[in-house]
């Protein structure tokens, strides 16, 4: 029985003499069960609504995430970066019908894209560019199914699509013409890169407010893990009238990012706020807020703190360092404390997130 895969496949009209391309990547999680993994969808920079969808089964066959595909329905699937990229590619002519070509060649891209929002109009940065050809020059009349392979190939960065930047590797058939553009059609490949636990995984330790008035323990997490805590009221010299635990996610984009980094480590507000130097822009966005207290605590009184990562209703990522000196995705923890007369008091510490597992 042939495997099912992941696939895409495009129609062209006018000057192409109706041809049909169709990419198709070998593999599926049943046959490469280290290196391939379903995804119940499309990863995104949006923070979805109502944050009891992430805590929905992640069985594939109870929410699956389907894309269009030439057999059919076929699910969204994630790549190892150690699985290598290979595939095959259909050209299909109508019947009685031919095209005369210039070559056709297949290529792979490993592309930081800032050409959009915030940085329109800059030109893409290509870490990975290679091309393989698949036909030389000639003419199409029927159905032709060619088989390609990228292999070896480094995957320095993992799949990411934010707010003004995305990395995207990505499968292109190029059929080149005579005094015409060439014909063109991608697929894009996911790829996600697991992680090594770090050999130094202190516990956090944050002070909010005034000095010696209040201390707050945590640690450096995976994505699917439990941020475990304890707020110890070693001393309570403010009336606190209630207490949050944010989470925050900040995108930072442009040319020169590593030195910017110790810059944009201050803290940031809720919700979603863009902020803008020189070429150098931010995006900060609030991806979980809930209360821990409601009331005034007293000395000596502890109380414990669980956040599921996993729960969190968006796709998170890895921490990402000055990629290239391009861009950098950081985490952090934010507590507010608000006393009765309306004061905040404030503490953001980052925490280093790594992939444990695919999928």
């Amino acid at each position: 029985m042939k495997s099912r895969m992941s696939s895409t496949k495009a129609f062209f009209g006018l000057g192409s003499g109706g041809l049909q391309i169709q990419i198709r990547l070998t593999g599926t999680p049943e046959t490469h069960p280290n290196d391939i993994f379903y995804l119940r969808h499309r990863p995104s920079w949006k923070v979805r609504k109502s944050v009891f969808t992430a805590l929905k089964s992640h069985a594939i066959n109870s929410a699956p995430t389907l894309s269009p595909g030439d057999g059919g329905p076929q699910r969204i699937m994630v790549y190892s970066c150690f699985h290598d990229t290979e595939g095959e590619v259909t050209l299909s002519m109508g019947h009685g019908k031919r095209l005369d070509h210039m070559g056709i060649q297949v290529k792979f891209f490993g592309r930081i894209d800032m050409d959009g929002g915030a940085h329109e109009g800059r030109p893409p940065y290509d870490f990975i560019s290679l091309s393989k050809e698949l036909l030389p020059p000639g003419s199409l009349f029927d159905v032709r199914t060619i088989p390609f392979n990228f292999r070896g190939v480094e995957k320095m960065h993992e799949s990411y699509h934010g707010r003004n930047v995305s990395v995207k590797y990505f499968v292109r058939v190029e059929v080149q013409r005579q005094w015409l553009p060439p014909i063109t059609q991608e697929h894009e490949v996911l790829v996600q890169i697991p992680g090594v636990e770090p050999s130094v995984n202190e516990p956090i330790k944050m002070e909010v407010g005034i000095e010696d008035c209040l201390h707050i323990e945590f640690e450096c997490y995976h994505l699917h893990d439990v941020v475990s805590g304890k707020i110890n009221f070693l001393l309570v010299r403010i009336k606190i009238k209630h207490m949050e635990l944010a989470v925050i996610r900040r995108e930072t984009s442009g040319e020169g990012v590593a030195f910017s980094a110790a810059a944009l480590s201050s803290p940031g507000g809720g919700g979603t706020t863009g902020t803008m130097s020189e070429n150098i822009v931010t995006e900060t966005q609030t991806l979980l807020k809930y209360e821990i207290m409601d009331g005034a605590p007293i000395k000596g009184e502890v109380i414990p703190v669980r956040l599921y990562l996993r729960g969190i209703p968006a796709d998170m990522t890895p921490t990402y360092h000055s990629e290239n000196n391009r861009f950098a995705v950081r985490y952090f923890l934010n507590i507010v404390l608000v006393d009765e007369e309306d004061r905040r008091y404030f503490k953001q510490q980052e925490i280093i997130l790594w992939r444990k597992d695919l999928g």
